[in-house]
């Protein structure tokens, strides 16, 4: 498909989804000392996560016609499940992508939790399913899981979590026994809503096959379009194995402007304003990271990302492919690139991507409100136009 082809009908087309910032908000890129997401920012820019506030956000991407906000899980950040549930209740259309690590709870309450937020919502649930990558996060919670037993270990909670969800109908008990989980007679109340799809995301051997035999969509960080070529052959080919096909999705951060030199003017911005001592404690806590996503973003920058820096280089120094910017990866964990360019730039990339097989595109940008109408007024008016984007 090219980029001026319109799909055949909306299942094809582009889902669009936006970033509920619950670790707060700014006009800066993120990151900070322990945790690699929270902010720091300048005195007096920073948007606090408060009930107020992300009703804003979440409001605006209803308004715009987002299908969902991501709403992001980890210590520093608000907790998503509850998040979720008190902004349900000022929305009416909007879904929810719940991000939650699998080894922190039951399977079975998982998928009551999930059974009851359809209920209560009229069925606005995605479920995000995070293994987690930083094992000293994961500490923090108890976990000392080895990065392969995580993955199995989510295998076997998406199995058990994905059945409960499939026989909710019906109603029948669920047994099952593994390494990690060993349940007996679970069994959900029944349903008028279906099972919520799972977004599951994870770069590693491990990762890519629990997304083969589980998820409905595989997720990846913004990536260049032949690296994302090449992961989605592959999980794309595992899944057939169990004779499976899979959805595509990628998350990335979008700077969209009426022009390219307005674009990278405000990337030139967010850069200038980088602490060059972030960036070194920024690299170093990613370091220690088991996560193979981790590693790949973090290596758009390694080399040269200091430098940049130190020597006031401009943004475009970190342009790892046309108008994919590698920026954020100097002082963010996660996601580390951005689309930058004009509306119509952007739309292409985007286009590109979605030629490649990807339907789900998980953006974001600081601050959050403003960006959201950034992105739809301007680069989402040139996918509606070419039919690739139906907004809800």
């Amino acid at each position: 498909m090219g980029i001026d082809d319109k799909p055949k009908d909306k299942d094809m087309s582009i889902q669009l989804h936006w970033y509920l910032p619950t670790n707060g908000d700014s006009r800066d890129i993120t990151g900070s000392g322990d945790d690699s997401h929270r902010i720091k920012g300048v005195a007096g820019d920073f948007r606090a996560p408060t009930l107020d506030y992300l009703k804003l956000v979440a409001g605006a991407a209803e308004t715009l016609g987002f299908s969902s906000v991501l709403t992001p899980t980890g210590t520093w950040c608000e907790d998503a499940w509850i998040t979720t549930a008190a902004l349900s209740q000022h929305t009416r259309r909007l879904k929810f992508l719940v991000a939650f690590r699998p080894g922190f709870i039951s399977p079975t309450l998982a998928a009551h939790q999930a059974a009851t937020l359809q209920r209560l919502t009229g069925g606005r649930l995605n479920i995000n399913i995070v293994t987690g990558g930083d094992p000293v996060e994961q500490k923090r919670f108890g976990d000392h899981a080895s990065h392969d037993e995580r993955y199995a270990r989510t295998g076997e909670f998406l199995h058990i979590f994905r059945s409960l969800g499939a026989q909710a109908v019906a109603g029948p008990a669920l047994d099952f026994s593994g390494d990690h989980y060993r349940i007996e007679g679970a069994r959900l109340s029944a349903s008028p809503h279906p099972a919520p799809p799972v977004f599951f995301g994870g770069a590693s051997p491990a990762a890519e096959h629990v997304a083969a035999r589980h998820a409905d969509v595989y997720l990846a960080w913004g990536e260049t379009p032949a690296q994302i070529r090449e992961r989605q052959a592959r999980v794309s080919a595992l899944a057939r194995e169990h004779g499976r096909s899979l959805a595509f999705g990628i998350r990335l951060h979008v700077i969209s402007r009426d022009t390219e030199a307005e674009a990278w003017a405000q990337a030139d911005r967010l850069l200038a304003r980088v602490d060059p001592a972030r960036v070194s404690e920024a690299l170093a806590l990613f370091s220690r990271t088991e996560s193979v996503g981790q590693q790949r973003m973090t290596g758009f920058v390694r080399e040269h990302g200091e430098r940049i820096v130190q020597e006031g280089l401009s943004a475009r120094s970190l342009e790892i492919a046309p108008n994919l910017w590698a920026g954020y990866g100097l002082v963010r964990g996660g996601a580390g690139t951005a689309l930058v360019g004009s509306h119509t730039q952007i739309a292409d990339r985007i286009a590109e991507y979605h030629a490649l097989g990807l339907t789900h595109f998980i953006l974001s940008g600081q601050p959050h409100m403003e960006e959201a109408y950034w992105f739809a007024e301007g680069a989402g008016s040139v996918l509606r136009e070419r039919g690739l984007w139906q907004p809800d």
